[in-house]
């Protein structure tokens, strides 16, 4: 399952458990989709995947695929809720490799009670979140 959410500030993305390679793809093709209508001069992402688990190899080809149009659309930063290790682990892998790691921050969900607000100042102010 995910979801995409334009807001004032860019973007919420919402993913969640089962998340096959064809349910990427389809995220990929919307967000080519909502990355091609105007946006702000400066925007971001907020990446709730606080119920998904690790990804397939297939399935995280397609998110890097999805992260790197982001980033070219002109994205400034994001930031990613994690309640897990795991995931986490596998995204900034994936961060790295779609070339947007020094720009993504991840709030661990279960130690940051106010991760809403904490992303969200990320992504607009360029204010650090708690570790």
């Amino acid at each position: 399952m995910w979801k995409i959410s334009k807001q004032s500030f860019g973007f919420v993305l919402t993913f969640a458990s089962p998340m096959s390679a064809q349910d990427m793809q389809a995220w990929v093709t919307e967000s080519k989709q909502v990355l091609s209508e105007p946006l702000p001069s400066e925007w971001g992402v907020v990446v709730d995947m606080r119920e998904l688990s690790a990804l397939t190899a297939e399935a995280q080809k397609l998110m890097q695929t999805g992260q790197a149009l982001y980033k070219q659309a002109g994205m400034k930063r994001s930031a990613v809720a994690v309640r897990d290790a795991v995931t986490a682990m596998q995204f900034r892998r994936l961060a790295r490799n779609s070339g947007i790691d020094q720009w993504e921050r991840y709030i661990n969900v279960q130690q940051v009670a106010q991760w809403q607000s904490a992303a969200k100042r990320w992504v607009v102010e360029g204010s650090e979140p708690p570790q």
